[in-house]
Parts: C-alpha cells; structure tokens; sequence
C-alpha cells in the first residue's frame, strides 16, 4: 500500500513543468475568452444600432422619385440651369421647323404660280399685267427688267440685258437669304447641345463625389441618384441636338429647292426681256413671225 502511494506520488514529480503550466493556463485563456465574447455580445447590438441608424438615415436622404422630373427637382443648380437650357434649345428647334417649313411650303407654292403665268405670256407687258400688285419674288424679278428697259431706252441692247442679268442676280440672292433667315440657330444648337449637356454631367458627377467625400461612404445606393441625375443632363443635350442636325438639314434641301425655283422665274423673265429688246431691235422679223403663225392657224 504503502508503495503504491509512493509510486504515484514519484509519477507526478516526474511530470514536465511546461505541461503542468499548460494545464493550469488552458482555464484560465478559456476564462479570457468567454469574457471577450461575453462583452463583444454586449457591445454588438449597440453596434449595430448604430450602423441600422446610420444607413437609415442614409436612405432617408435618398430622393424617392426618381423620374426625369424628380431627378430635375433634385439635381444642382447648375445642371438645373443646363437642362432648362436645352429644354429652351428644344422648344426653339420645334418652333424654327414649323414657321420655316409653313413660310417655304407658301413661298415655293407662289413661285410655281408665277412660273406658269411666265409660261403662258409671250411679252413682259403680259405678265406684268397679270402680276401688277404681287410683292413676291417673281413679280419683283419683272419689275426690275421692266423698269431698266424703261431706263435704258435708245441704249444699246447687249447692255441692256446685261443690266437685267444682274438686278435679277441680285434679287435671287436677296430672296435666298431672306429664306433661310433663322434656320443659323438649328445649326448652332445642334454643334453645342451635346457639349452643353455634357457640361452639366461633368459639374453633376463631380458635386456627387464631393458627397461621397462628406458622407464617407461609397455605398452604390448613396451615389447612383447623384450620376443618375448628371448623366440626364447628356440626354436632353442629345435629344436638343439630333433633331435640330436633322430639321436644319431637311429646311437646307427644300431652301435649294426654293432658289433653284427663282432661278428658273429669272431665266424665264430674261427670256421675255430678251425676246422684247430684239421684237424692238428687228419689227420686220415681229411682222414676218406673226404672219407664219397667222398662216399656221
């Protein structure tokens, strides 16, 4: 009995001191542990709280509407002011299309009637009779060759046509730039809409990080109204530029048209002019042409 005390007794002597501290230490880092845990547990629904409160509050600040109007209400100032711009460049568009497409469609349509009376009459006398009291270009066109025959009477014929070739230059070119007055605007709104609306991107991207910096947070949620409302500014820039590129194009067609028009009420007016100035230059080849014709009937 005795022996077997002492047995035992030699057998815990023999045991290492490391592996006795090991097993008195493992208590006590379990003890350590437990009270981390323990406080982490407490300090964690403050945490929490406090992070609910804060991403709360953040989504409070979220615009709830995020329309094209709700993000204008919402938007800077400054990309206020550039979409309110090209909204006005957009209305201004429209309404340079309607007059211009209205004041060509009646301008072409008294041409094409001058250019039938001009067909039918054989003197200028003739069509300026029909004519007396027009304001348009074609009855402009007779009375500029009427009046310089008048002027140049007893003058040598070849310079007298020549006068007429150059009043009716002149007044070809003063009816073209009077139609095509106010279509300038189109072609400058559809070169800087674009740039215009991405100006105001530009200014709306950099106050959304200049947010991001205050709020200290880059939470997708926080910032994509922000660049939402920037890049909306690019749209309406886009929408005031395609249109008026487009209209300003069509008005420089059917402007042509309407030029190519006076150019043949001119060529028809010269001709009138010069069959005039030669009927007074040779009165027996007149006399000789109307019998044929007489004859021929």
């Amino acid at each position: 009995m005795t022996n077997d005390v002492n047995k035992r007794t030699h057998m815990r002597l023999r045991i290492p001191a490391k592996q006795r501290g090991e097993r008195f230490c493992t208590p006590l880092i379990s003890l350590r542990a437990l009270a981390m845990l323990a406080l982490c547990m407490v300090g964690a629904p403050a945490a929490l709280a406090q992070t609910g409160t804060e991403y709360s509050a953040a989504v409070a600040e979220l615009p709830q509407d995020l329309s094209p109007w709700g993000m204008f209400l919402h938007a800077d100032s400054i990309v206020k002011a550039v979409m309110i711009g090209l909204a006005f460049a957009s209305l201004v568009t429209w309404t340079v299309w309607i007059a211009k497409s209205l004041e060509l469609r009646s301008a072409r349509g008294a041409v094409r009637q001058g250019l039938r009376i001009l067909g039918a009459c054989q003197t200028l006398a003739q069509a300026y009779e029909q004519l007396r009291g027009e304001t348009g270009p074609v009855a402009q066109l007779l009375q500029a060759a009427v009046g310089e025959i008048r002027q140049s009477a007893g003058f040598h014929h070849e310079g007298t046509k020549e006068r007429i070739a150059w009043q009716l230059e002149r007044i070809e070119m003063a009816a073209g730039r009077k139609i095509s007055r106010g279509t300038g605007v189109l072609a400058t709104i559809g070169a800087t809409a674009p740039f215009v609306g991405l100006f105001g991107t530009v200014w709306g991207i950099m106050d959304s990080f200049i947010g991001i910096s205050k709020a200290h947070t880059t939470n997708l949620a926080v910032v994509a109204p922000g660049i939402a409302e920037a890049l909306l500014a690019t749209a309406l820039g886009l929408v005031a530029a395609i249109p008026a590129v487009v209209i300003y194009n069509m008005l420089t067609r059917s402007t042509a048209h309407y030029r190519a028009l006076i150019g043949d009420a001119s060529a028809q007016v010269m001709k009138l002019a010069s069959r005039d100035l030669d009927r007074a230059r040779f009165p027996k080849a007149e006399r000789q042409s109307q019998v044929v014709s007489q004859a021929a009937e």
